[in-house]
C-alpha cells in the first residue's frame, strides 16, 4: 500500500510536468520525441518499482539505482515548473515579458534549459550533503540527583537503514567519527537494519559497530523497519554489541536510567506511565523513543532526557514541511517543562541517497548533572 501511494504521487505530478512542458516548451516538430524520451524516462521509476521485487540482475540493478536519483529529480522538475506557470500567471497580470518573447524558439529553449539544470543541481547537492557526515553539538544542564557523576557525553545516531546494497566506507567513515568524539555513552535510536540478512556487507556492518567503545556501552531501540523486517527476532544487534531496550530501564552504573521505548508499531508498546512505574528520582532519566510521539506525556513525568529520530527532517523539500506539521518537534532540540527532547535528522536515508533539508548527523550531547541545591 505505501509503494502505491508513492507511485501514485510519482505519476500524477508527472503527468501534470509532461503536459505543461509539452504545451510550454516543445515545438510541433519534436513533441513526438519529446514523448519517447520523457515516457523512457519517467517510467523507469514505477516499472523498477512493480517488477524489481527479486530480481537481482545487473540490468534490474543499474535501472533501481537510476530510479533513486530520478524520483527526486522529477519531484524538484515538478517544483520548477509550478513556478514558471506562477510566474506566467502573474506576468499575464503585470505584463513583465511580452507574450510574444514568450513565444520565441530561444526563450522557450532557455527557460527548459534552466528548469531542466535546476533541477540536475539540486539533486547533486542533496546527493553531497547525504554523504557528508556532520555532527550537531549540544550542551544541557539537568538535575544530578543522586547521580555520582558530574558529566555524561552521549553519541546518538538513527535510521541508518542497512542493507546490502549500503555503502560500506559511509560506514567506516560513522565508525572512525565515534572514536573521535569519544562519547561515554553510544545510543541508536532505531531504524539501524533495513531486514535480516546475511551476507558480507551485512557482517561487515556488525564488525563496524562492535569495534565501538564507551564507558557505559552500546545501545539501541526497535524502529518501525525492524518491525516490518521482523528484526526485533533477529540476531543483527547481538552481533553488533548493541544492548536493546524493549520496553526496559536500566540503571547504569549507579549514575543514571536509561530507558528504551518500543516503536509504536509494536502492540506491546507499555505507556509512558506504565513504563516509568519502575523508576525512582534517585537517579537522571534518559529515554530513547524512535518516533517523538508522545512528547507531551514525557514531559509530564521525571524523564529528564528524551532522544528521538525517524523524521529524517523531511529529507526532501517540500515534505520537511509536512513533517513539521505532523511532529511537535521534527528536527533539533526543544525543552518542554523539565524535559530535554532531541531529534535527529538521521545519519542515513530511507529510500532516494538525497537530502535537501536536512543533514545526516550525529548529534553529540553533553550533559551536566548540577547537585542538588
Amino acid at each position: 500500500m505505501f509503494h502505491t501511494i508513492i507511485t501514485l504521487a510519482y505519476i500524477i505530478p508527472n503527468i501534470y510536468v509532461f503536459l505543461r512542458i509539452w504545451q510550454l516548451f516543445i515545438n510541433k516538430g519534436y513533441k513526438l520525441h519529446y514523448t519517447i524520451i520523457y515516457l523512457l524516462f519517467a517510467l523507469i521509476y514505477p516499472v523498477c518499482n512493480l517488477f524489481s521485487e527479486g530480481d537481482t540482475s545487473f540490468l534490474t540493478s543499474m535501472l533501481t539505482a537510476i530510479s533513486d536519483y530520478l524520483l527526486p529529480f522529477y519531484l524538484y522538475l515538478f517544483l520548477s515548473v509550478l513556478v514558471f506557470d506562477i510566474f506566467l500567471l502573474i506576468n499575464r497580470l503585470f505584463k513583465i515579458v511580452p507574450y510574444e518573447k514568450i513565444q520565441r524558439t530561444r526563450f522557450k529553449i532557455t527557460g527548459l534549459s534552466v528548469i531542466i539544470l535546476f533541477s540536475v543541481v539540486v539533486v547533486v547537492a542533496g546527493v553531497i550533503n547525504f554523504n557528508n557526515i556532520r555532527t550537531s553539538e549540544y550542551q544541557i544542564e539537568i538535575s544530578g540527583k543522586s547521580s555520582k557523576i558530574n558529566h555524561l557525553r552521549i553519541a546518538f545516531a538513527a535510521d541508518f537503514h542497512l542493507k546490502e546494497e549500503t555503502n560500506i566506507h559511509f560506514v567506516e567513515r560513522f565508525a572512525k567519527r565515534i572514536a573521535i568524539i569519544n562519547p561515554d555513552l553510544m545510543v541508536f535510536g532505531g531504524d539501524i537494519v533495513e531486514g535480516d540478512r546475511e551476507d558480507e556487507n551485512m557482517t561487515r556492518f556488525e564488525e563496524l559497530f562492535r569495534e565501538i567503545s564507551t564507558k557505559y556501552g552500546v545501545f539501541a531501540v526497535l524502529g518501525n523497519h525492524e518491525y516490518y523486517a521482523g528484526q526485533d527476532k533477529g540476531s543483527f544487534f547481538d552481533k553488533a554489541g548493541m544492548k536493546v531496550l524493549c520496553d526496559t530501564i536500566l540503571v547504569i552504573d549507579s549514575s543514571f536510567n536509561l530507558g528504551g521505548r518500543y516503536d509504536n508499531h509494536f502492540r506491546t508498546r507499555k505507556s509512558i506511565d506504565d513504563l516509568m512505574k519502575s523508576v525512582t528520582d534517585s537517579l537522571p532519566m534518559i529515554l530513547i523513543d524512535h518516533r517523538p510521539t508522545d512528547i507531551d506525556q514525557v514531559s509530564k513525568t521525571a524523564v529528564d532526557v528524551q532522544l528521538s529520530g525517524h523524521t529524517h527532517n523531511g529529507q526532501l523539500f517540500p515534505v520537511n514541511l509536512i513533517t513539521g506539521m505532523i511532529y511537535q518537534l521534527n528536527w533539533g532540540y526543544k525543552r518542554i517543562e523539565n524535559t530535554h527532547f532531541f531529534v535527529t535528522s538521521g545519519i542515513r536515508l530511507w529510500g532516494p541517497p538525497v537530502r535537501t533539508t536536512g543533514k545526516s548527523e550525529i548529534m553529540v550531547i553533553d550533559i551536566t548533572f548540577k547537585a542538588r541545591s
